[in-house]
């Protein structure tokens, strides 16, 4: 087997020595596999299987629960720290939920190593956090569509919520306006203002998919951020 690009997405310890792991994969998709020997201290691909390093693994197995044979890195750990780090935590959390073992999706790994290289900098983590989330849906054909439940052009002049039956959008007073949605199918996502208007899209239709289970790495955030407006609340002069 020709070694192949992959990433770490999960890894919890299996049995004395070993990790159970999911990797997303160039050509394969997600592979759950066995990698042996890992969790002994002196094992040098201990350091090498690390959330948001480039690897090169090679694996044998016909079934879902693979062996890794070759582990090599391709390149330089991410350094992410703060809000990056809990975005790339998300990344992975959320791949691992949806993506089926093995299904094909080379857009997803695109994005993916895209969304590494972006979330070191705050001005480009949230753009291409929607970018990857988009070529998750998509590779789930999952995507909303930007119509009436029953079909029909959205007016630009109404406000909707998102249909979860029909993936399409209704309208609701205190929705998303039309305009706005119109921009976001044409993909013009660039502008500033819709920062909030794709992550509330990119939500809802997500959450479906994900179910009621928590993702651990939204909590996170949350936590991240009460503990921000508790600072700034005591370094308020006014407070």
């Amino acid at each position: 087997m020709i070694p192949e690009p992959a990433f770490l997405l999960h890894r919890r310890p299996y049995r004395e020595t070993s990790a159970l792991v999911d990797l997303l994969t160039l050509n394969h998709g997600r592979i759950r596999a066995v990698a042996r020997g890992v969790q002994r201290p002196s094992a040098k691909a201990r350091q090498r299987l690390q959330p948001f390093t480039p690897l090169f693994v090679t694996w044998r197995g016909e079934r879902e629960l693979k062996t890794l044979v070759v582990m090599e890195s391709r390149g330089h750990t991410a350094l992410l720290v703060g809000e990056g780090l809990l975005c790339g935590l998300y990344a992975n959390e959320i791949a691992t939920r949806l993506l089926p073992l093995e299904m094909p999706s080379n857009e997803v790994f695109a994005f993916y190593t895209a969304l590494l290289e972006a979330l070191p900098i705050p001005a480009e983590r949230a753009l291409a956090l929607r970018r990857y989330e988009w070529a998750l849906l998509e590779a789930l054909d999952a995507t909303p569509r930007f119509t009436t439940p029953q079909g029909e052009a959205l007016d630009t002049h109404q406000r909707y919520r998102f249909d979860v039956a029909s993936r399409g959008f209704y309208s609701a007073e205190g929705g998303l306006e039309g305009r706005t949605l119109r921009h976001i199918e044409q993909g013009d996502w660039q502008q500033p203002a819709l920062a909030q208007a794709l992550k509330m899209v990119m939500r809802a239709a997500l959450a479906p998919l994900l179910g009621t289970q928590e993702l651990r790495s939204r909590r996170l955030m949350q936590d991240l951020a009460q503990r921000r407006r508790r600072v700034d609340d005591t370094s308020d002069p006014n407070g």
